[in-house]
């Protein structure tokens, strides 16, 4: 099932010529309208008319969210305000936030590459979604909000937060279709079973979650919770929200609207591409943006480019489901660590809860990562014994899979926090 069968089983050939020609246009509109990207096409001596094939994507410079900040809030909008019909922002953490633009075209393509993203999610236009993500800035909740809208489905905007109301809401108004973060979906299948409301009770079917990287194991975990299929979806502010890529059902990677999008993986050291299906960081050019068009934007994601075909018919490349960002990454005596490879090995653990924190501490010249589990109440209210077996296995599968011993401490269930937005799994107390 496609939401525009033509362009997403657009031939190669014809694909690749429709980017060239959309990439052209993108780098006139920015040289002629974006001071920064003027300033760095003539720093390389480089102009836009210079660029005539794919290949050439590689002589231009790429953006990164420092460039961003830099030019806080409008200086990188292509379009004058009396065209932007829409600004959205990123929570801006650190420093000032990112702030990015659409103008009313923007608006429908973004709409419409996010019911391509819920159709391949098996989202129709019979079906209820509630929206889970917080509405507000971010961009999350209102860019599946219209896409959806834009597939005809009807749409709860739940918001997040106040998760036993999300659940009167999903059981009263028969909500089929559930999107937000993978660590909320969590949440609600195990606020459910607190509760005493069986599966059935509810008309769920399909779960579209992102803005998190999330494992294999934690995605059987939440469709045991909630009897649904659970597709993964990625995108970001920067780009222009959700929408830039989507699992089908059958859940092989995420299928890149590449119609619309430009994508690289590249050695985040080096910045030189890496061999297909090798792992590095993902740099998008967005080729239809109007308001805030982005070249080669480096988005710390973590990734790789899938090879063949799938069978659902789509021609587009796919990615891997991101397994993290360079700057989540924890070096540990030397070794690279991602929360999600701690997530799929403590998932595969009899007797644990799907819910962990990492806690990074310096000793002397010595990092130390203690790994703080909960625990089921049988393992926890059981012999000693009992719960060093378990810290044991915890710690043996933990260094095999990491290469790195780590400390396991097992802790009463709701000991840890529960996040409503995107989870926080790690505490660097090192001063680096």
């Amino acid at each position: 099932m496609y939401w525009e069968p033509e362009q997403e089983c657009l031939d190669r050939e014809e694909l690749e010529q429709l980017q060239l020609e959309r990439l052209q246009a993108t780098l006139n509109r920015v040289y002629a309208h974006v001071p920064f990207y003027r300033k760095k096409f003539d720093g390389l001596g480089l102009a836009p008319e210079d660029v005539t094939s794919l290949a050439d994507l590689a002589r231009l410079p790429f953006t990164g969210k420092d460039d961003l900040r830099d030019n806080y809030p409008y200086g990188l909008f292509a379009v004058p305000m009396r065209e932007v019909v829409r600004v959205h922002a990123s929570s801006g953490t650190t420093g000032s936030p990112t702030v990015v633009g659409y103008t009313r075209n923007d608006i429908k393509i973004w709409s419409n590459l996010v019911a391509r993203i819920l159709v391949m999610g098996g989202v129709t236009k019979d079906d209820v979604v509630q929206i889970a993500f917080g509405y507000g800035l971010f961009t999350g909740a209102f860019g599946l909000h219209y896409g959806a809208e834009r597939l005809g489905a009807s749409v709860i905007p739940a918001s997040s937060g106040n998760t036993a109301r999300q659940i009167k809401i999903m059981t009263d108004f028969k909500t089929t279709a559930l999107v937000g973060t993978p660590s909320y979906a969590l949440l609600i299948g195990d606020t459910l079973r607190e509760m005493g409301i069986p599966i059935s009770a509810l008309s769920l079917k399909y779960g579209l979650f992102g803005a998190e990287p999330w494992s294999d194991a934690l995605r059987q975990e939440i469709e045991g919770k909630l009897g649904i299929i659970a597709t993964d979806n990625y995108g970001l502010s920067e780009i222009i929200g959700p929408g830039i890529s989507g699992e089908c059902l059958e859940r092989s990677g995420l299928h890149i609207n590449e119609d619309h999008f430009l994508i690289e993986v590249v050695d985040p050291q080096t910045l030189t591409p890496v061999p297909e299906g090798e792992t590095g960081e993902l740099v998008i050019t967005s080729l239809t943006k109007e308001a805030f068009p982005m070249i080669r934007y480096r988005t710390r994601d973590l990734t790789r480019i899938l090879p063949g075909g799938c069978p659902c018919g789509r021609t587009g490349r796919r990615m891997s489901r991101v397994m993290g960002r360079t700057d989540d990454m924890l070096i540990i005596r030397g070794v690279n660590v991602f929360p999600s490879q701690i997530e799929a090995v403590l998932v595969e653990i009899e007797g644990t809860e799907p819910h962990y924190q990492i806690i990074v501490d310096r000793k002397g010249a010595l990092d130390e990562a203690t790994v703080l589990v909960e625990a089921a109440e049988h393992i926890f209210f059981d012999q000693m014994r009992r719960q060093r077996e378990v810290v044991e296995t915890i710690k043996k599968r933990l260094a095999q899979e990491l290469g790195l011993s780590v400390e396991v401490k097992l802790v009463e269930k709701k000991t840890l926090a529960r996040f409503e937005g995107k989870a926080r799994r790690v505490v660097d107390n090192r001063k680096l």
